[in-house]
Parts: structure tokens; sequence; C-alpha cells
């Protein structure tokens, strides 16, 4: 089974990817949210020569061998364009199999709980606490995640005191038996995420997201030695040797790779097989509704390391909509289960045909 044909369906922010094999096998995959126009360029200009006419049955090696063919460009085009055919081939492969892919990962279709995932640092502290209140109550959410200080923020809040009146405010809002994380955007110095995450603790807070500059491996560090409450990392990298660095040192307690970005499923696996070792979680980005959810549901029901909570957008993401049926809803704070082949979703033909169209065949 070769790859005969790669096609991209792009409508910013995002690229859907089909590829076909010579025997006729289809599937669909999705690259990386977000200038989803350079991603697709990168994928017909850098990538795709390398996966037209090989072995599709090869997922993981055919990653490994697109990411190391184009070593001068590392890492987050080349990974991100490289995802759009992994997926797509874990999604042909279940539906020639008859399987879901997390069966073909080994494990089985179940419903996975979900945190509702606030991205808004806009909202004022006490309208946030009543939002979430709300959605409790309407979906069943047990666990929320709002966010604090500033996106890459040098230690200022949002705006003075933002972050001192919102951790209290959230807590009394939504009560004691729900959980309760933080994701500070790499916001922070060392000293200013220990004081932020001590009131975090204070108000029985379970895990605070990316304290410092994500690049600051030992600031972060520094950070989880000195909190009781776990901190969690890892979005943004790409590069698996990182994530054993990152791993070995202890820079974070729970583990959160993102499908599209560190380069596909397999290698999100195996993010979380090296977190498994080490005894730590894996709770994977997953911070909109276009397919990275789908892919996580499938990687959270296979791995056995797979966190207390799925991570759930509760905003609206309109240009999400309408790409794919069924659509993901939390009900009673849970996904349904994703159990028929391959992703266990089908594409919009509507959606397919308004994408811009670019289609490369093996010669």
């Amino acid at each position: 089974m070769r790859i005969q044909r790669i096609e991209t369906f792009t409508r910013d922010p995002l690229c859907i990817v089909k590829v076909t094999t010579d025997d006729g096998a289809t599937g669909f995959g999705q690259t990386a949210p977000f200038h989803a126009d350079i991603t697709a360029m990168v994928l017909h200009k850098q990538i795709a020569r390398h996966a037209l006419g090989a072995d599709a049955t090869d997922i993981a090696g055919l990653a490994l061998r697109c990411i190391q063919a184009e070593y001068k460009f590392p890492w987050s085009y080349v990974c991100r364009a490289t995802c759009g055919i992994e997926t797509a081939l874990w999604d042909l492969h279940g539906k020639v199999a008859g399987k879901p892919v997390c069966e073909l990962l080994g494990g089985k279709p179940r419903a996975i709980p979900v945190y509702g995932s606030s991205m808004r640092r806009d909202i004022k502290p006490q309208d946030e606490a009543q939002r979430l209140a709300r959605l409790r109550d309407q979906k069943g959410f047990r666990a929320f995640k709002v966010r604090v200080g500033k996106v890459c923020g040098h230690d200022e809040d949002q705006w003075p005191g933002r972050t001192e009146a919102l951790i209290p405010a959230v807590r009394r809002a939504v009560g004691d038996d729900v959980r309760l994380l933080a994701d500070g955007n790499s916001g922070y110095t060392p000293a200013r995420a220990i004081e932020v995450g001590r009131l975090l603790e204070d108000h029985a807070f379970s895990h605070f997201e990316e304290p410092c500059p994500y690049w600051e491996l030992e600031w972060t560090q520094q950070v989880a030695a000195a909190l009781r409450m776990p901190v969690a990392g890892g979005e943004q990298d790409n590069d698996l040797a990182q994530w054993r660095r990152m791993i070995r040192m202890r820079a974070v307690d729970i583990v959160q790779p993102d499908v599209c970005y560190v380069g596909g499923l397999a290698r999100a696996a195996r993010v979380a097989e090296m977190a498994a070792a080490a005894g730590l979680p894996c709770v994977p980005h997953s911070a909109n509704l276009s397919l990275v959810s789908v892919f996580t549901v499938h990687l959270l029901a296979a791995i056995p390391n797979a966190g207390p909570h799925m991570e759930f957008s509760i905003e609206p993401s309109p240009w999400a909509e309408g790409l794919y049926r069924p659509t993901l809803d939390a009900r009673d704070g849970h996904v349904a289960p994703l159990d028929g082949p391959g992703w266990g979703v089908t594409l919009s033909d509507a959606w397919l045909a308004g994408a811009d169209h670019v289609a490369a065949e093996a010669s």
C-alpha cells in the first residue's frame, strides 16, 4: 500500500488533508490550526515529496523520515504539516480495518471526562466565575481551567489585580467539589510563578500550566520543585529529544503534548509513553474543537497514563463549525465515545467544497 495522492483543503485557520493510496483507500487528517495557509504551503513544498510513493503502513516511520529529511527547518511548521498526512493515514487504516483509531493503538472507545477550558483574559473575574458556574450546571462540567497573568507577560497581569481577584472568585462560584486548573501561558519568572502558585494552592487548584516561558525549562523546574501542586506543560514542544530532557529533569509533573503541534498521533503517543515510564500522567493540549480534539479523544482512550480530564474549549469556534459530524459536545461532563471506523467522524462535503484545494500525485 503506497501513498498515491495528497490533497489539502484550506480555509484559514484550518487545513484538512486527504491521503489516497494506490489501492484507492482514503483518510482525512488535519494540520495544526492557525496560519494554515502557510502550513499547507510547507506541506506541498517540503513534506509531500517525502510521503508520495512511500509505504502507507509505516505511519510512525514516515513521520520521522519527513521531519528528519527537513532537518534544516526544525520544528514548528514541518511538524504541523507532517501531522496532516500522519493523521490522515491513521484514519485511512482505521477505515480499512473497520476499527476506531484508538483500537489501532491498543485501546477501546470510551466516554472521556473533560474540563471546560476558558481562553479568555478579557473577562472580569466575577463574570468569569458566574460563567463557569452556569456551565457547571448546564453541561455537567466537574473541572475548569482559567487564565492567569498575561501571555508572555514578564510578570505583568492582564490588568492590575485581576489574577488575585479571579482565583478566589472562581473557587467560591463553582464550589469545593469542582476541580480547578490555571494556565499561565509563559507569563512569569520563577519567583512570581511560585507566588501565584501558592495562591492557587490556597484555593485548592489542581494544576498550574506553563507558568514560565516554555523554553526556559530550568525556570519551570524551579516552580515544579517549589510547589505542592503539579505543574503541567509541553504543549508547544515538538522535539522528542526536548521531551526526554523535560521528563528526565522533572521540569513538569504533567505532560501536555498537542497531537497537531508535535507531528502527529504516533509522536504524541510516544511522549505519553515516555511520561508513563517516569510515572507522569498525560493531559494533551486540545484547545479548540477542530479535529485536534477528535484526535485527543482517541489518544486518551488508548494510553494507560491518561489524566483525569481532557481539555475541552468552552469558547465559540465559528471557523470549526460544520467541519465534521458527529460534533463533539460535553454532556454530564464527558464527551461520548468515537467508536466508528477511523476517527469516527465524517468530514463535511460542503466545508471541503468551500476550501482552497491543492493536490499532489506520485509519479
